[in-house]
């Protein structure tokens, strides 16, 4: 869920807070699943009586640059937060760590003690976050791979519509490919969409001249605002899609419905009366939605990170399929046949396939008295034409 903005309120609350102090304790999870690439000792070690002189972002990544390397990164996955005990970074939607919880929390991947007695925690619930100590952060990925930042490098717009015109993907799976836009995940990418009029799955090639020029206006005013009120979604304007999008249930915002598909490979929320098809898209009807994966945030969706690590719904549907083995003329994976207690046998589900083989076997003996029953009829048939032929010879 951290994206571009939620980020930036970290990075700004540790430049406020944060900088000139050295770390006087470090405590490192042992997580190798997070911490990636270093033992916790080392880790640790590494940290001890540096000083911080500054805090850095690119896309949704952060890094903290100290008086010598190695440098802390944080790439917030999911659920990666920062917290400052006794100040108020910045509240996510469903945050992943609540005030009153214990300090420092159980999530807790890295906390630093500073010389001053500020306490400062990464977080991350879910575990998709990861931690990493490198010399430097923007020389390998992810940061290396990033495109420009939604914020500071947003592309010109006549530079942007020319690059749209170019894209032969949909336009929600472009905005969301951190190597082309870095920064905006998935509630952003619902909202300029929303906001510029352009369907999810509108082709970005497809896009007119001035449908790009909105979507670069809305992207920028977006970004902004939200960085300008610390990712604080309570000061979002009311007519914003964000209050209306999540739990993937029906709703309405400014009186017009909202419906859910998946475009990106992401659970994407749109208003179908306002974002509509274009073009040779026209009369093409989206696919619904479906649960596709547990590695997904508290609202349903995955983030920036696992959420855009996901893939594209072509390669979902083919996963599931392969695993099934079966899919319905949709094309959705089915799911595997319910086992019933057999009525011929009595048998109980721990003995389903026994139960359905008779079954099976009794349906196939119906069928084929069925058969012959047909046959007889035939033949009665045939025989009773040729007796009346003869009587009239």
């Amino acid at each position: 869920m951290p994206e571009l903005p939620e980020v930036e309120a970290a990075r700004r609350a540790i430049e406020t807070h944060c900088l000139g102090k050295k770390i006087r304790r470090s405590i490192v999870a042992d997580d190798p699943k997070v911490i990636d690439g270093v033992s916790p000792s080392d880790f640790q070690a590494s940290l001890l009586g540096k000083t911080i002189i500054a805090a850095h972002r690119k896309g949704k990544n952060m890094w903290l640059e100290l008086d010598s390397p190695p440098f802390p990164s944080f790439q917030f996955g999911m659920a990666g937060a920062i917290y400052i005990k006794g100040v108020a970074v910045t509240k996510y939607k469903r945050s992943a760590v609540n005030d009153t919880d214990e300090w420092p929390s159980k999530y807790s991947k890295l906390f630093m003690e500073l010389e001053d007695g500020l306490e400062l925690s990464f977080t991350d619930k879910r575990r998709f976050a990861k931690v990493r100590l490198l010399k430097n952060p923007k020389s390998v990925p992810p940061i290396s791979e990033l495109g420009p930042d939604a914020l500071y490098e947003l592309m010109p717009v006549d530079e942007f519509v020319e690059s749209l015109s170019k894209k032969k993907i949909a336009i929600k799976a472009l905005l969301l490919d951190q190597s082309y836009i870095s920064g905006i995940g998935n509630w952003i990418a619902d909202e300029v969409l929303y906001q510029s009029r352009i369907h999810p799955l509108q082709h970005a090639f497809s896009l007119s001249k001035e449908s790009c020029e909105a979507l670069h206006k809305c992207i920028k005013d977006v970004v902004q605002y939200a960085v300008e009120v610390d990712a604080d979604c309570s000061c979002f304007p009311i007519e914003w899609l964000f209050h209306f999008r999540w739990g993937k249930r029906s709703g309405k915002v400014d009186g017009k419905k909202i419906d859910f598909i998946t475009a990106g490979g992401r659970t994407t929320a749109y208003v179908p009366e306002l974002q509509k098809l274009t073009g040779k898209q026209m009369g093409k009807a989206p696919i619904r939605s479906t649960k596709q994966s547990t590695d997904k945030d508290e609202n349903g969706d995955g983030d920036g990170e696992g959420e855009d690590e996901l893939g594209s719904e072509k390669e979902i549907t083919e996963k599931a399929n392969s695993k099934k083995g079966q899919k319905t003329s949709k094309g959705r994976a089915m799911k595997p046949p319910v086992k019933r207690k057999s009525k011929e046998s009595g048998s109980n589900d721990d003995h389903g396939d026994d139960g359905e083989e008779k079954k099976t076997t009794k349906m196939s003996k119906t069928l084929t008295a069925k058969v012959e029953t047909s046959k007889k009829t035939l033949k009665n048939s045939k025989t009773s034409t040729q007796i009346k032929k003869k009587a009239k010879k």
